[in-house]
């Protein structure tokens, strides 16, 4: 050991901490860069040794930070779908709770005059502009609902795109370490940022490898990434609805299988699932049990009458019928026909009808709970609820069908009546005669809907479902965004750049550079003394 490589050994290690220094400088504002610190050690031959620049990186801390991220981003979602509903519940022009009003007012102006051509016109052109209403309500709901599945596909796309990507920085960083052994610190900054992403997008499990390869799979333990191999995901028609989206998983066979809503618990697409399930078909639903209530109730009554020229009461409105679908994976070839039987005994929910080895079982999809259904193996129908689903052809056991008798209800909401002298306001033919009149206009009174409120407490009930669910996610997400900026800030006190702290080692290392260079210049002056001795 030399006075002269213990001096060079010193340059090379003040170089080094130069570099890293400057290095985290530069990146203060890099997205995803995590900054280094230099590694030294003894070496009793010549001085000290670089061991390389270590990333300051927190397994632990960054997991609990994707894991908050990713929930926020569901909150966040969420929150941005459902203010869409409540914007067109708050406005006045289009809020149903008014026209109804209208047609229940212009209904007892007619039943002040019976006869009176231009009250029965009122009621004619309130009950088309009340249809007109629903039907343009819904419309907007299924709007909503086509621009969720569209992006849905979007975020699985982007899922696809980000498990690719880290798939080949497994790949590049297990090459970059068989060739030096050393860790290569900017590719493992990308792939933790690639990780942090794909954690805001979709819920996710990350487990590294001795080897420092990544594996990530979802929270059902399929995996998307292993290794340098990514799995995607496709996001299409739903097997159990054909209007509906869902996600399917490829596996390694190269089969697809659909994945449960559960899954996605956390992250953008998860927060797109949660609002689909919990407040737009909810919201569908409620306003179609409104409309298919209503619709049977008025018209049930109005048959009951006459009307002016004498002839029986007509049906005043039609509505959409309820639907049923087979799943695509069902082995057998049965099929589901649904008809309503008793619409004041209707929830606002869809049913899933599976076959078991005890026989058919029915489940409510918005909460998940069983559903007592009486079957006739005489006519092979199911009643429950209000509702009768007749089972043709043969049902293998775990076939499934998914019963939606509410949804197409206020779409196909309309107004039969063209002629003020068609309302049945009149019990008999005497002149004058409103008693029929009035038992519609009564109907408002009434507890029809679930046979515990009327139409104006189920709008209401309506409102204030949507204001909850608003209410608990503003909630929540002002919650989850605190936690998501304290763990930020944890991550950056201890991966991120202090401008000062990198300050104080340029200082630090520009002052080890001279006193190396010192020792060199010193171990020179020894030797040309020695030399001049001579």
């Amino acid at each position: 050991m030399s006075i002269f490589s213990i001096g060079l050994s010193g340059l090379r290690a003040a170089q080094s901490g130069l570099y890293t220094t400057s290095a985290n400088i530069s990146n203060v504002n890099t997205p995803g860069y995590n900054r280094e610190l230099l590694q030294l050690s003894e070496n009793r031959s010549y001085g000290v040794s670089v061991d390389g620049s270590e990333r300051q990186f927190n397994q632990f801390v960054a997991t609990r930070l994707n894991a908050a991220s990713g929930s926020l981003a569901s909150l966040d979602t969420y929150y941005s779908q459902v203010r869409q509903i409540d914007n067109l519940l708050s406005d006045e022009r289009s809020g149903l709770a008014p026209v109804m009003q209208k047609f229940f007012s212009a209904l007892g102006q007619m039943n002040s005059n019976p006869a009176d051509p231009s009250a029965r016109a009122g009621v004619l052109g309130t009950a088309t502009t009340l249809a007109s209403q629903f039907q343009s309500f819904d419309n907007y709901l299924e709007d909503i609902e086509r621009s969720v599945n569209a992006e849905m596909k979007f975020e699985v796309d982007s899922v696809n795109a980000l498990t690719g990507q880290i798939s080949s920085l497994n790949r590049e960083i297990l090459i970059a370490r068989s060739g030096t052994g050393d860790a290569p610190n900017s590719l493992l900054n990308q792939r933790d940022k690639l990780v942090h992403e794909l954690s805001q997008r979709i819920d996710v499990r990350v487990h590294e490898q001795k080897s420092g390869s990544y594996t990530i799979s979802l929270n059902n333990g399929s995996p998307l990434v292993s290794g340098d191999t990514a799995y995607t995901l496709e996001a299409r028609t739903d097997n159990s609805d054909p209007t509906r989206t869902a996600v399917f998983y490829n596996d390694v066979a190269g089969n697809q299988l659909q994945l449960k809503e559960n899954v996605f618990t956390r992250g953008s697409l998860g927060g797109l699932i949660e609002f689909r399930s919990k407040s737009l078909d909810t919201m569908r639903n409620q306003l179609g049990q409104m409309v298919a209530v209503f619709a049977d109730a008025f018209n049930t009554q109005h048959q009951q009458g006459t009307d002016l020229n004498q002839n029986p009461g007509q049906a005043v409105f039609s509505t959409g019928a309820p639907i049923a679908y087979s799943n695509a994976d069902n082995g057998g070839d049965a099929a589901a026909n649904v008809q309503i039987t008793d619409s004041t005994a209707l929830l606002a929910s869809d049913f899933e009808i599976r076959m078991t080895g005890a026989g058919y079982e029915v489940t409510r999809l918005d909460n998940g709970k069983p559903v007592a259904a009486n079957f006739d193996g005489a006519t092979n129908t199911l009643t429950f609820n209000g509702l009768s689903v007749e089972m043709t052809g043969t049902a293998q056991q775990g076939d499934s069908f998914r019963v939606r008798p509410l949804v197409n209800q206020a779409q196909n909401f309309e107004m039969l009546l063209t002629e003020g002298s068609q309302l049945a306001a009149a019990q008999s033919n005497a002149s004058g005669d409103n008693r029929n009149g009035l038992a519609l206009l009564d109907l408002q009174n009434q507890l029809l809907v679930e046979g515990r409120g009327t139409f104006n407490q189920a709008y209401g009930t309506m409102v204030s479902t949507l204001g909850n669910q608003i209410n608990v996610v503003q909630a929540n997400l002002a919650a989850q965004q605190g936690l998501t900026e304290q763990l930020d800030a944890l991550q950056q006190s201890e991966s991120g750049v202090n401008l000062d702290e990198e300050a104080a080692n340029l200082i630090r290392f520009q002052q080890y550079y001279q006193a190396n260079a010192k020792v060199i210049e010193t171990g020179s002056t020894i030797l040309d003394t020695i030399l001049q001795l001579r």
